[in-house]
């Protein structure tokens, strides 16, 4: 998400600077924190820590400052008074986040989902805008092939083990794109992969971004039945841009999501997924993908931080459109 809006904001001719890894490919200028990406790093906290001291050394030549890495700058944010908005991407319903934000309740916040913010209603929230794709990423497709799809981690809240028992009930195949983190080996061990023996189910293990379009696009729907507050679910909307409608667990941010019968269906238990998946062909695959490019683009999501950044702005008492 955060290369699909540093690109778009480039693309919208505004001055980028793009605090990431070296390997990064980016139209912005890049002030590299680290070699290469850190999802393999033992201890990725002491990259982001110095990425802070650089950000911070000379933070007055930005005219607003855009976190995507949590609260670790919190601190510096208070003393230093810099311009910010801070984008929270991960789950807060956890008892130490209220302590945070009871302490940082003056720290400008964005969401990604409504549904996000409501354990930590004291954040300063200032405003909420949902993820967007580039338009041409992936591309619609109008008939799929007879197969379900799930895609993501393998994790107790994503639930791949309702996804098996969903498909098997209905007697279809289901293609399994995902991978394992080691935090998540005993779900897998024991949960999961006793269920892949069953016919018609496919583990493909984790699947490049080069071939995500071709499996969801073929894909007549993909199951989404999560077992915990997701905070946006970008699965979902890569799906929508093929035209593949979701069935998904009612939790989170699914109802800012989904909309029952136009992109796919919202259910409450594995029956309900069933019953779901026998009116699946009754949703319009153009329709679903006129949703994606309603609401989801890449250009909508610049436009939305764009006007936060500005009302940002405002507030510290800066020059409006003088974001870069």
């Amino acid at each position: 998400m955060v290369s699909n809006l540093t690109e778009e904001l480039v693309r919208l001719g505004h001055e980028v600077t793009l605090f990431a890894t070296a390997d990064s490919r980016t139209g912005a200028r890049l002030f590299p924190a680290a070699a290469q990406g850190l999802r393999r790093c033992h201890d990725p906290g002491p990259y982001y820590l110095r990425m802070m001291e650089r950000i911070f050394a000379d933070h007055s030549r930005f005219d607003l400052l855009h976190f995507h890495c949590g609260y670790m700058h919190f601190p510096w944010l208070r003393r230093l008074k810099a311009a910010s908005l801070t984008t929270w991407h991960g789950r807060l319903d956890f008892p130490e986040h209220s302590a945070l934000f009871q302490e940082y309740r003056d720290i400008p916040m964005s969401s990604i989902s409504l549904a996000q913010r409501g354990p930590v209603p004291l954040a300063r929230w200032v405003g909420n805008v949902h993820h967007g794709l580039p338009e041409g990423l992936y591309p619609f497709r109008s008939v799929p092939s007879d197969y379900l799809v799930f895609m993501g981690r393998v994790s107790y809240e994503k639930r791949l083990d309702r996804a098996i028992e969903i498909a098997r009930r209905a007697g279809r195949k289901l293609k399994i794109a995902a991978k394992v983190d080691p935090a998540d080996g005993d779900y897998f061990r024991e949960r999961v992969r006793p269920l892949l023996k069953y016919p018609n189910v496919e583990f493909l293990g984790e699947v490049p971004e080069s071939g995500k379009a071709e499996l969801l696009g073929g894909a007549s729907a993909m199951l989404f039945p999560i077992d915990w507050p997701e905070p946006f679910g970008l699965a979902v909307i890569e799906a929508m841009a093929c035209g593949t409608p979701t069935i998904a667990f009612d939790k989170g941010s699914m109802s800012e999501i989904i909309e029952n019968g136009v992109n796919g269906f919202r259910v409450g238990s594995i029956d309900e997924a069933v019953e779901a998946l026998g009116r699946i062909r009754l949703i319009d695959r153009a329709g679903c993908r006129r949703s994606f490019e309603k609401r989801f683009t890449a250009a909508r999501m610049a436009a939305d931080y764009l006007a936060l950044y500005q009302r940002v702005l405002e507030s510290a008492g800066r020059p409006i459109g003088a974001a870069r």
